[in-house]
């Protein structure tokens, strides 16, 4: 999603601070740093809370993106707070931000593993054609929310991004 959201507002990721790819621009007037922590997703909190503190970035302005095996794969989720649902990443990012959780989460579902495949194993496995084409348009849904949400913040045009993508490319 970083990478979709940077190729798509132009900015590069071009520099490594605090264990994470960073690159700073703007979507319309309001300056943005994108972050991709490149440590494992389990430690991914040490960048966020790092990078919060350096550029003084209050809670309800940063954005977390990551996958979420609760929803159907391709389905994106905004939300304005919540908890970890027990993500190690999300746990991370919490921890390191002193265990608040006010803050805005961007969750792209993958689905769970079939049947009684190990969870390890489902997380690594590459995505089939299916697949593929839904988490595809699940990013470009992304971009547009992640745009909307940057210029008109929490509001009843960022709901759209909730209802209307929920279940139009799955299988329920």
């Amino acid at each position: 999603m970083i990478d979709r959201i940077s190729r798509d507002v132009g900015i590069s990721l071009n520099t490594i601070q605090s264990k994470a790819l960073i690159g700073i621009g703007a979507i319309g007037e309001v300056p943005i740093l994108l972050a991709k922590p490149q440590a494992y997703m389990n430690y991914s909190g040490e960048s966020v809370g790092t990078l919060a503190a350096y550029y003084q970035v209050p809670l309800r302005h940063i954005l977390l993106i990551y996958d979420e095996m609760s929803l159907p794969n391709g389905v994106m989720r905004l939300q304005p707070k919540g908890g970890h649902g027990h993500h190690n990443g999300v746990k991370s990012v919490m921890e390191h931000l002193d265990g608040c959780r006010n803050f805005p989460r961007l969750c792209i579902g993958i689905g769970n593993p079939p049947g009684r495949m190990d969870m390890r194993a489902f997380l690594l496995q590459k995505f089939g054609a299916e697949e593929c084409e839904q988490v595809d348009a699940a990013l470009d849904q992304g971009v547009e929310a992640v745009r909307t949400l940057v210029l008109k913040g929490f509001n009843g045009s960022i709901d759209r991004f909730n209802l209307v993508q929920k279940y139009k490319h799955h299988k329920v």
